[in-house]
């Protein structure tokens, strides 16, 4: 595990805050977005106390609710990495990705008591919520646990005399 820390979680994580910081102190808060590519792609600061799409923003409890959950699931992760429940290179790169997402958000909700978004796009059917490194982190997980639930083994069942070590 410690590998896929330093290969994959912490890097994500480092570039995850490096470009959080950049935004903080380029742009203010809901302030003015750079137009990158024109009409699909800006540059913006915005401030998520909830998680995806909004969902939760805004409320007082949002941060204490969501950061319990980001411990709880980073813990969870952890333990079941440490079981063998990650088989394959996708679910692992997965853990890996999923713990950098969580960690690089919950840092967020206690440096700046929210967690920073900047990335938006408009896909031209619909304008894409505000997003950030951390985030695409997590979907990118998502989709990798769900290829390796279909292309990997799962876990071998300890039986027998295997149990019992």
């Amino acid at each position: 595990m410690i590998r896929l820390l330093l290969a994959i979680t912490l890097p994500l994580y480092v570039l995850d805050q490096a470009t959080k910081l950049w935004i903080v102190k380029k742009y203010p808060l809901n302030g003015y977005e750079d137009e990158v590519i024109p009409g699909f792609f800006w540059l913006h600061h915005t401030a998520n106390t909830g998680v995806a799409f909004g969902m939760g923003n805004g409320q007082w409890w949002a941060n204490y609710f969501f950061g319990t959950v980001a411990v709880v699931a980073a813990v969870v992760i952890t333990v079941l990495y440490r079981k063998g429940q990650f088989p394959g290179w996708m679910s692992k790169t997965a853990a890996a990705l999923l713990l950098s997402g969580i960690f690089g958000n919950l840092t967020d909700r206690f440096l700046h008591g929210y967690v920073v978004d900047f990335l938006r796009f408009d896909l031209k059917f619909m304008m894409w919520p505000s997003f950030n490194v951390a985030d695409a982190c997590v979907v990118v997980a998502a989709v990798l646990l769900a290829l390796s639930s279909f292309l990997e083994a799962p876990p071998a069942a300890k039986t027998g005399e295997n149990a019992e070590k």
